[in-house]
């Protein structure tokens, strides 16, 4: 054989072992993805799976496509292949907590963990939701204009275009003015928030803090940090996503966002082993991983098991405040998954919302330490143009230049919990609203501050 075919043999052995190594180490990504976005959409909210793989998860990322499901109805899960025989991935539902990816643990370990959690019943839904504010609306909505506004954002701009807008929601002084949904789903439908689930993390520390459990300035937060530079890591820290831990917020193939959701039994011990890159509190980065430090700071407040955190977060917010819908799924390790995985209807987001609108008090109860609403809408110094708060976004702009902000249109007051594939819950205290966006749209073909422009340009003058 001539040393040319030994050369091309070679090279082609190389780029195919470089080739598979790369889609295996890629493929938990995908099937990870599929298994846990299928099982929490059938056994959560009642949706159909093949529209869902067709629509939702094959848009996302073209290596879905390699990917193939199973649902079992009867045992509660979905297993997931790539290429039909690699890195099987299981996702199994429970009662009372959703699903969660099957890793480096068992079935049986998994429902042993969650044997005396119940689902809550959330079949009846009435407003006005906030019983001190009824009839208190002081902005008349031309309910006609806004009828085909929220009808045309409905509707998708091009043919190609993957808007998917599931539910909106417009409220003032804690009534509906209007609310409309997809076909098939209504206002009992649980839809993923995504990362709003790390706002309603803001409160569940808001509440410690309240009960005097933990102080935002607190340090010295885990064993592993006790003997190096991270100690010097503070709530606050946590809160701002100014940690300084090293984590790369992309979700693709091979990098921490992904790993960390989709190939780990704890997303906590994944963000918690990452070294520290910068000086705590001196660089804002966008960190899902620091918002999983926090909920792994709840967990550890309660007995560091399932049962005990679900109760508390049930008891001392959920119920508190009427969320009656919601769920937020935990990982293998039974720390909840509070960067990404709140399911809750549009009017239960509507309804925390609200808790924050009302800064911290819901009918007549106050939820979150006074002043905390204050604090997590303070501009978080190392932003550029005064974007981000504590776990809540910010319309605020930069110090002394308020028009350099993220939507220019709109009250700069204004501020919001968002999520992937467009979720917005949007505050504007001035006006006493709270606007529910909640979609799937893996493309350009929504724009917040067109829809909620329009919205209050629907307000009578």
């Amino acid at each position: 054989m001539s040393r040319l075919k030994l050369t091309l043999i070679s090279l082609v052995v190389v780029v195919f072992s470089v080739a598979f190594y790369f889609l295996n180490s890629a493929f938990p990504i995908g099937t990870g993805y599929t298994a846990k976005y299928i099982c929490s959409h059938v056994f959560l909210a009642n949706r159909e799976p093949k529209s869902l793989f067709q629509r939702e998860i094959k848009p996302t990322h073209i290596l879905f496509s390699l990917v193939s499901y199973e649902v079992d109805y009867d045992k509660k899960i979905v297993t997931t292949r790539a290429l039909g025989f690699l890195k099987k991935t299981i996702a199994l539902y429970r009662e009372g907590v959703g699903c969660t990816l099957v890793i480096d643990s068992s079935i049986e370990e998994l429902n042993e963990s969650s044997k005396n959690i119940i689902q809550r019943n959330h079949e009846s839904d009435t407003f006005p939701f906030l019983e001190n504010e009824k009839n208190k609306s002081t902005l008349i909505f031309d309910k006609d204009k806004l009828d085909e506004i929220l009808n045309n954002y409905f509707l998708e701009p091009t043919q190609d275009s993957n808007r998917n807008t599931r539910a909106i929601l417009v409220s003032q002084n804690g009534e509906i003015i209007k609310e409309k949904y997809s076909d098939g789903l209504d206002e009992k439908s649980v839809l993923l928030g995504w990362s709003m689930t790390k706002s309603v993390i803001n409160s569940l520390i808001g509440i410690l803090v309240k009960d005097n459990i933990y102080s935002i300035n607190d340090n010295n937060l885990f064993s592993v940090w006790e003997k190096d530079e991270r100690k010097d890591i503070t709530i606050d820290n946590l809160l701002r996503m100014s940690s300084g831990l090293e984590f790369e917020e992309v979700y693709g193939p091979l990098k921490d966002a992904t790993y960390m959701l989709y190939d780990s039994k704890s997303c906590s011990d994944y963000a918690m082993n990452k070294k520290l890159i910068y000086r705590p509190g001196n660089l804002w980065y966008y960190s899902s991983g620091t918002t999983n430090l926090l909920s792994r700071l709840i967990f550890d407040k309660n007995k560091s098991n399932l049962e005990s955190n679900t109760k508390f977060l049930r008891e001392k917010l959920l119920d508190k405040i009427n969320m009656k819908s919601a769920i937020l799924e935990s990982d293998s390790s039974g720390v909840l998954i509070g960067s990404s995985y709140m399911f809750a209807s549009a009017r239960d987001w509507a309804r925390f919302g609200y808790l924050y609108l009302n800064d911290g008090v819901f009918n007549g109860e106050r939820i979150l330490p006074e002043g905390w609403v204050k604090y997590s809408t303070e501009v978080t110094n190392s932003t550029e143009s005064g974007e981000y708060g504590a776990q809540i976004w910010l319309n605020r702009g930069k110090p002394k230049d308020s028009a350099n902000r993220k939507f220019p249109k709109l009250p700069s007051d204004l501020y919001y919990f968002g999520g992937y594939n467009k979720q917005i819950v949007a505050i504007i205290p001035s006006l006493k609203v709270v606007i529910v966006r909640l979609g799937v749209t893996t493309d350009n073909s929504w724009d917040h501050e067109s829809f909620i422009l329009d919205v209050l340009n629907t307000i009578k003058k």
